[in-house]
């Protein structure tokens, strides 16, 4: 079998949601899994939208997700191989001219629908003889190309749908070609994906139709079909799509907020299918997990309080090592003594700069009973200090003072912490170190 190649194929006209992770997620946990390959390809034939800008935030993002593409190109390079392929469709009569306007356009389907017909293309364009395409464009028009379909019933095996199909009797013959001669979507991408060797699509619902006409162009072109995948489309929690223009849960805001990358990932595929969010440690195991055969059919919706909740445990179960690297560019203790002690107690990384000051100090310590202090401090066993020294610390200071329960630890915690809350002191206290413990207890700063 060959090694699949896979694709994920933005335009670059605007910063990635969550949405447009589903599907680059997809793709590349499908070639992760199967040992294939996985390219960015920029979608960037509308020169007048497209930016460079949008371009690096797009791999920046995917980069951040874990995702590095094994090959990267970019349509606005390969116009030569989309005239070519234009050229062999006009000459097999299955691209054709024509010179409707959009307000046209939009009035003939305005008395279609008023008639009770299907607003599609009446292919009126093919009626014009050479002598009427003359005269229109020696009054200033400029064709748009569209493609002939076939009426016929286009069907495929889906990856996620199972058996799916489509009648292009049903559908408009597809523009290919504006006015100025630039391409829209369809075209550049059957030629990228025949000329690439893409064996696997895998993209949104919403391109089933999309689907079925791109076969129709494969088989004009005489290029063999890949396998095709329709996953089901996030949406926020109250149910609306998401865009790249309203700016909603873009990748970018998701990873300025702080939230862990793995979390985002795993709740983008697989919220919607019948295997349960979870957190999850690499991007291996997310792959093993995904099947595609598992995605729901209805839409899948994305809360952010889950996505919160999910990074916060995400971030609970990350090794040091995930970590090392993200700790020192906060410029806190790096160590992994440290980690195992605060990571259950944080929702976000950047927390960890909280108990770094808790323990490097200066903090003011919380005295309430100067005495009690005094006794705690007198009982502190000398270093070095191990897991076991609080639990023989405090049992001294019980005993010597009656104290038990909140009576006993919170005064202690808030004497070396300042706070009423966090990690357990067992862990903490080695990290605090006597001298620093000493000083607290005795009410001064360290």
């Amino acid at each position: 079998m060959t090694a699949p190649l896979l694709r994920f194929a933005p335009s670059p006209t605007g910063y990635l949601h969550i949405g447009n992770a589903r599907s680059a997620l997809f793709n590349g946990l499908y070639a992760r899994r199967h040992g294939g390959r996985f390219m960015l390809r920029y979608d960037d034939t509308d020169l007048a939208r497209s930016k460079p800008e949008f371009a690096e935030a797009i791999a920046e993002d995917l980069a951040w997700l874990g995702i590095v593409p094994d090959v990267v190109i970019s349509q606005s390079q390969r116009l030569a191989l989309y005239d070519a392929a234009a050229e062999r469709l006009r000459a097999s009569g299955r691209l054709y001219a024509c010179y409707e306007t959009a307000d046209e356009l939009d009035r003939r389907r305005k008395r279609q629908l008023a008639r009770g017909l299907p607003p599609i293309y009446d292919r009126a364009a093919l009626k014009l003889t050479a002598e009427e395409k003359a005269k229109l464009e020696a009054e200033g028009r400029k064709p748009h190309w569209r493609f002939l379909l076939e009426p016929r019933v286009v069907a495929w095996s889906d990856l996620v749908r199972g058996e799916a199909h489509v009648d292009c009797a049903s559908l408009s013959d597809q523009v290919l070609i504006r006015e100025d001669g630039s391409y829209l979507y369809h075209l550049p991408s059957v030629v990228d994906d025949t000329e690439t060797g893409v064996t696997h699509i895998i993209r949104g619902e919403d391109h089933v139709t999309n689907t079925a006409v791109h076969i129709q162009i494969f088989e004009a072109l005489g290029a063999s079909l890949p396998a095709f995948g329709h996953h089901n489309l996030l949406t926020t929690a109250s149910g609306e799509g998401l865009s790249k223009r309203l700016g909603h849960l873009s990748l970018r805001g998701l990873r300025e907020a702080g939230v862990e990358a793995m979390a985002v990932a795993s709740l983008a595929v697989l919220t919607g299918s019948s295997d349960a969010v979870r957190p999850v440690a690499s991007l291996d195991e997310l792959a093993r997990l995904v099947d595609l055969g598992h995605i729901s059919r209805a839409p899948a919706k994305f809360d952010e309080h889950d996505l919160e909740t999910l990074s916060a445990r995400t971030l609970h179960q990350l090794p040091h090592q995930a970590v090392a690297a993200r700790l020192q560019a906060l410029g806190v203790d790096g160590s992994e003594a440290f980690w195992l002690a605060i990571r259950g107690n944080l929702a976000k990384l950047d927390e960890a700069r909280i108990w770094d000051e808790v323990v490097q100090g200066p903090l003011a310590p919380d005295i309430s009973d100067p005495a009690f202090a005094a006794t705690a401090a007198s009982l502190l066993p000398a270093e070095p200090f191990d897991a076991t020294t609080w639990k023989s610390w405090t049992g001294a200071v019980s005993a010597a003072t009656g104290a038990k329960g909140k009576a006993l630890f919170m005064p202690l915690r808030r004497a070396l912490t300042g706070l009423d809350h966090g990690p357990e002191l067992a862990a903490l206290l080695p990290l605090i170190g006597r001298e620093k413990a000493l000083k607290r207890l005795a009410g001064d700063s360290a």
